[in-house]
């Protein structure tokens, strides 16, 4: 009925919030869960949580795949809307013009529009699809749920990413730290958006 997690650098246990989707009434008052609930337990998949330093080899790995993909984006970008034409007639040892300039700026606003879209897109597709993971998530055998251990949606996943933005202005990197040591191992971006990154085999 739920497919297997299996985690690193992680807490292991059930998700408190599917674990109580599936016993649903079958706590008794006095604590005592009875034979419906040890039941219902045993069917549900021990789970741990993907730890700091796999998810830092997976960022890794994804860094270089979004790189190759916005050089494959680029490249043709430039010449079809003519900057490469351009660009072939900026010569070093020649002072830059006006046009010269918003040549040079035109281009990494380029870039900058590429690189977004490419990452944006990469994460969001990729994690609200089957496998459920980047690249390098699933190189190292991580995936992204929402807090039941389900598959997120795009927007979710959207969210996730755009979360990287609050993130990154925590000092010194905390916010990226804080999935080394939280309880469910989640970044300040997880949380935002209700997520967790687990360990998965079949």
């Amino acid at each position: 009925m739920f497919q297997m997690w299996r985690g690193v650098g992680g807490r292991s246990g059930v998700l408190p919030e599917l674990r109580a989707s599936v016993f649903g009434g079958c706590y008794s008052a006095g604590g005592d869960d009875g034979p419906a609930a040890a039941s219902a337990y045993a069917a549900v998949q021990r789970v741990e949580y993907g730890g700091f330093w796999l998810r830092l080899l997976a960022y890794i790995i994804d860094n270089v795949v979004i790189g190759l993909g916005i050089v494959l984006v680029l490249v043709p970008l430039i010449f079809l809307t003519g900057l490469g034409a351009l660009l072939s007639q900026i010569h070093p040892e020649e002072e830059l013009g006006d046009a010269g300039l918003f040549l040079i700026i035109g281009l990494i606003f380029l870039a900058a529009t590429v690189g977004l879209v490419v990452t944006w897109l990469y994460h969001a597709l990729m994690e609200s699809s089957e496998w459920q993971a980047t690249v390098g998530k699933k190189a190292v055998g991580l995936v992204v749920t929402d807090m039941t251990g389900q598959r997120v949606s795009f927007a979710r996943a959207t969210g996730r990413h755009f979360g990287k933005v609050i993130t990154n202005m925590v000092p010194m990197l905390i916010g990226y730290i804080m999935a080394g040591f939280t309880e469910r191992k989640q970044a300040l971006h997880d949380m935002i958006a209700g997520c967790v990154v687990l360990r998965r085999t079949s």
